[in-house]
């Protein structure tokens, strides 16, 4: 009878136990992302933290790198094998590619109930959304036209910030005259794209940023304005360090911030690497946008899409997608990454005033129709366009092609992406 009795309470302890394992592993999200570097990853604690206090638990897929080659790869092992991850950090066109093949949750209830509609902009909606149906929780909004200057360089050099292209260089000549390098730069594409983004917004204004990067219209490739956009490019090349070939960004920021440089032209996640090297802007630093662009802003943002998974999983995706889009934790996220909220419905009262620009930009440029997808962070081409683009980009600001060469190659490129 003893025997028997504790059989059946070694039955029972194992029967709990496999059903707290079950629950336990119902209430976990699996997560693909590549935020790795410090002020990344202080920012994806806290959506961990968020949800670990509703008991869901977390696994990590990081994939160090960037969103390259190497973590879709990985993804698209996943899904092949019908195992994908519950949500998985994308960007711009990549959502939609994932979208077509069928692989994508549907987010419609959950942000029918929390009003997404009516708080996250249209130009972000148009990737959030696939065929009118919701398979993202956007988690921020990041801008790539922005200016990010030394502040005591900058004072030395007069203070005055930039309106235009030859008041840039103007400064950048400052800087030089200061014996340090005028303008930061890491030498790889998605970099040189950055940079080329804000010149063609500051050269053509944003009717011609759409024609030119939007559209990929080939007149607009090759005419007059362009031809202004690459000569530009090439000047700026002569206010790098002889050493930014292949530099990370987060390198090139930290040269400012110990006033080895005087400017760096990057997006605002820069910001995160200041605030964690404790500088203050206004103080130690200006945040301000690239020259000739104030009213229009390049936007990329980082979106989770969910994947479609198995039911028992599905109860924790949701809570998942809708930690991302709390307020509170949008507040809590963004004042970490340098990011401004993906709701517009949100104080900026707990933002410091780099911050505080970037969500009043925001505004105004959504309302104005110069919300506009950075190229170089896929929201304005898919991805063959974009890496064509980069390229001649690339090969024309390391000399290897001349302004003519690269006005005739960059349409060529586009064209035999598509």
């Amino acid at each position: 009878m003893t025997i028997r009795l504790i059989g059946k309470l070694a039955a029972g302890a194992a029967m709990i136990a496999l059903m707290a394992g079950a629950a336990k592993a119902a209430e976990q999200v699996e997560v693909l992302h590549w935020w790795t570097s410090g002020g990344e990853a202080a920012a994806l604690n806290v959506l961990k933290e968020n949800l670990a206090k509703q008991g869901i638990g977390w696994k990590d897929m990081p994939v160090a790198g960037g969103a390259g080659s190497a973590a879709m790869t990985a993804l698209r092992a996943r899904v092949t094998a019908g195992d994908p991850p519950t949500a998985v950090q994308l960007l711009g066109f990549d959502l939609r590619d994932w979208s077509e093949m069928g692989v994508a949750a549907n987010l419609d209830d959950l942000a029918a109930k929390e009003g997404w509609d009516k708080v996250i902009p249209a130009a972000l909606q148009a990737f959030s959304k696939y065929d009118g149906h919701w398979i993202a929780a956007p988690v921020n909004i990041h801008s790539t036209n922005w200016l990010w200057l030394n502040k005591a360089a900058f004072d030395k050099a007069g203070g005055k910030q930039p309106t235009n292209m030859d008041e840039l260089f103007t400064m950048l000549d400052a800087f030089k005259a200061q014996g340090i390098t005028a303008l930061a730069h890491g030498g790889v594409p998605w970099q040189d794209g950055t940079l080329w983004e804000a010149v063609v917004l500051s050269v053509g204004g944003p009717d011609f940023y759409k024609k030119a990067v939007l559209d990929a219209d080939p007149t607009a490739l090759s005419g007059d304005t362009m031809k202004k956009v690459f000569d530009d490019m090439s000047k700026l090349r002569t206010y790098f360090d002889p050493n930014f070939s292949g530099r990370e960004w987060n390198l090139s920021t930290a040269l400012v911030i110990e006033g080895k440089a005087g400017a760096q032209e990057m997006g605002d996640w820069s910001k995160g690497e200041w605030l964690r090297a404790k500088k203050t802007p206004g103080t130690d630093f200006v945040c301000m946008r690239f020259p000739g662009t104030q009213g229009s802003v390049l936007f990329n943002a980082d979106q989770f899409m969910m994947f479609d998974v198995g039911e028992e999983q599905k109860a924790a995706q949701m809570k998942m997608a809708s930690a991302v889009e709390d307020p509170a934790f949008q507040i809590a996220f963004n004042t970490v990454k340098g990011s401004v909220p993906a709701r517009t419905d949100i104080s900026d009262e707990k933002f410091d005033d780099c911050a505080k620009k970037g969500m009043k930009d925001l505004a105004e440029a959504s309302s104005k129709g110069t919300l506009m997808g950075s190229l170089a962070h896929g929201y304005a081409q898919p991805a063959a366009v974009k890496e064509a683009m980069l390229d001649v980009i690339t090969q024309h600001l390391n000399g290897q092609l001349t302004t003519d060469a690269a006005l005739k190659r960059l349409p060529e490129a586009v064209a035999a992406a598509k």
